[in-house]
């Protein structure tokens, strides 16, 4: 499995968000200026994080982002999948090879795999990352 830069981002930025949610709203600068990740760039993810219903921003003096929900209610494949879509196994080996024994198995323990992950990132929540 890889985890792009975008997702490792966002775990970051809505991990940091988290753990400073009584200050209310963050800046994103702040965020920027905590970890050296470039503004505009985490703009974009703050606003993929928005549109999935993870983060809510406000804008203004007083602007920034909170999460929209509590960080129980929030799991780690929200946050994956919020950024990098769905996980799943994308393989035909199968057909590529006229369905050969090898590729079936192959494609099996790919998409056990897959699943073994999406469980893992399913169960763990948010506040079990921040207290």
């Amino acid at each position: 499995m890889k985890i792009s830069r975008s997702t490792g981002y966002a775990l970051v930025a809505v991990g940091f968000i988290a753990q400073n949610h009584e200050e209310g709203t963050i800046l994103a600068s702040r965020i920027t200026d905590e970890y050296n990740i470039p503004l505009e760039y985490l703009l974009k993810i703050l606003q993929q994080l928005v549109r999935a219903n993870i983060l809510r921003s406000k804008r203004g003096p007083r602007g920034g982002f909170t999460l929209s929900r509590p960080a129980s209610e929030i799991t780690m494949l929200d946050l994956v999948e919020s950024i990098d879509g769905p996980l799943e196994t994308h393989l035909s080996l199968a057909e590529l090879t006229n369905n050969a024994d090898f590729s079936l198995k192959m494609e099996s323990v790919c998409r056990e795999a897959t699943i073994n992950e999406k469980k893992v990132f399913e169960k763990t929540k948010l506040s079990d990352m921040i207290s």
